[in-house]
């Protein structure tokens, strides 16, 4: 990284992370008290499942906006401090600090001196009233989790510190922070309400950006913080999908169908287009709009005919269907449907499957010229705080399609495949 730093002359540093992964670490060493514990985990998931029965969810996403699943951070903060030795007595003491991956890289790039977030991070904790803009008491209490151990929360432009000198040879502002799905909104310039984009890396995550409302959703979608850029803020309707590029990897890593994630195009194109395979893949259960965490992955309608390839196949569609399962709840919720989506993450490129999703979404699918949203998002957020940028729209102008994919597949077929998931994927929720 330092040598990074040094190549490229920085003006100034735009950080996003992933977002629900939790560190608990020592204020005066700055070591953590333990593994991070990552987004897909789900040793919590007894414990949300209590809250859950004893009737906190509805106050829950009245407040955040999240529904109770081991996805979000404050039961892993909770976890931690029940099962590391010395936790609890630390979090009372104030020795310990928490946050997740950007607050903890704040606080290690700035020499310890910085312990803050930004408002998309904070709101993805389930301890943060997003509406009143404040870590909640109650939520706190529910979790048994001390505020002290939490950082200051700020806007996604602000000047958040300093890097220490010793790192670089120099001071570089840190001045722009966003989770990774709102920083790629904002790469995908998604700043008018209705604009959507979807993120196809690890798990798939879709953002719609319903402007100054936050719309809470009826159908088990959640709503997040999409952005706070000089004053102007703005919320989103999210789908989270757990497994989408994992899927691709298993194929890869577990079951050596394919050797690299690059040849899933060619393949799926060599499989019949009416194979009758679906595959479930729940490896981590299933997210929005099902929220199954005991859900485990299944493969459907195997026969002495099924080929690796129809194999491959089936997973990429099964990615489509999910996406699609998140448009029809944010229509049932009363989205209109958007003019396009814009995608971005490592299946992106995959040809086929972006003209399968156009063609299973009924929507136009786009694809950006400039492939790292994140970062971009990241370094946009960097720039307007700093004033190499002058608002959001200059940076809106610039964003550029490498690809559109139009809708061509008749609606007969479309409704066959949505029916056979469907009838599947309601099997196995039972």
């Amino acid at each position: 990284m330092k040598q990074a730093m040094e190549a490229g002359n920085p003006s100034a540093i735009g950080i996003t992370n992933q977002r629900e992964t939790l560190v608990i670490w020592d204020r005066a060493s700055g070591k953590p008290i333990h593994n991070a514990i990552v987004w897909q985990d789900r040793r919590t998931a007894k414990f949300c499942a209590a809250l859950k029965a004893d009737g906190h969810e509805s106050g829950v996403q009245a407040k955040t906006g999240l529904l109770l699943d081991p996805y979000f951070s404050a039961s892993k903060i909770k976890w931690l401090l029940d099962n590391v030795t010395g936790a609890r007595e630390g979090s009372a003491s104030g020795r310990l600090a928490a946050g997740t991956i950007d607050t903890f890289l704040l606080w290690r790039l700035t020499g310890g001196r910085v312990h803050a977030t930004d408002w998309t991070n904070a709101g993805r904790t389930m301890l943060y009233d997003i509406h009143q803009r404040c870590w909640d008491a109650e939520l706190l209490r529910l979790f048994d989790i001390p505020q002290s151990l939490l950082p200051e929360v700020h806007p996604n432009t602000h000047l958040f510190g300093e890097t220490d000198p010793a790192l670089f040879g120099r001071a570089i502002p840190i001045a722009g922070m966003a989770g990774d799905q709102q920083s790629a909104l904002i790469g995908q310039a998604c700043f008018d309400a209705g604009m959507v984009k979807s993120t196809y890396g690890t798990g798939c995550f879709m953002l719609m950006n319903t402007g100054s409302d936050a719309v809470t959703s009826t159908n088990r979608l959640l709503t997040t913080p999409a952005y706070d850029i000089a004053g102007d803020r703005a919320y989103a309707l999210e789908g989270s999908i757990f497994v989408a590029g994992a899927a691709v990897k298993w194929l890869r890593d577990k079951i050596g169908l394919i050797d690299t994630a690059g040849e899933t195009e060619a393949v799926a194109r060599q499989a019949r287009e009416d194979h009758g395979v679906v595959v479930i893949p729940a490896f981590v259960g299933l997210g929005a709009p099902h929220w199954r965490p005991d859900l485990r992955g299944s493969i459907h309608g195997l026969t002495l005919d099924t080929t690796a390839a129809d194999l491959v196949r089936a997973t990429l569609e099964s990615i489509a269907f999910q996406t699609r399962d998140l448009t029809d709840a944010m229509a049932a919720d009363g989205s209109a449907q958007p003019a396009s989506v814009r995608i971005d993450g490592g299946m992106a490129k995959n040809n086929w499957f972006a003209q399968f999703l156009a063609d299973i979404l009924e929507v136009p699918v786009e694809r950006p010229a400039s492939h790292e949203t994140t970062a971009l998002g990241a370094a946009v957020l960097a720039g307007i705080t700093t004033g190499m940028f002058a608002d959001k729209a200059e940076c809106a102008a610039k964003w550029e399609a490498d690809a559109r994919f139009d809708v061509t597949m008749k609606n007969e077929r479309r409704e066959r495949y949505l029916s056979d998931w469907q009838t599947i994927l309601q099997r196995d929720l039972r």
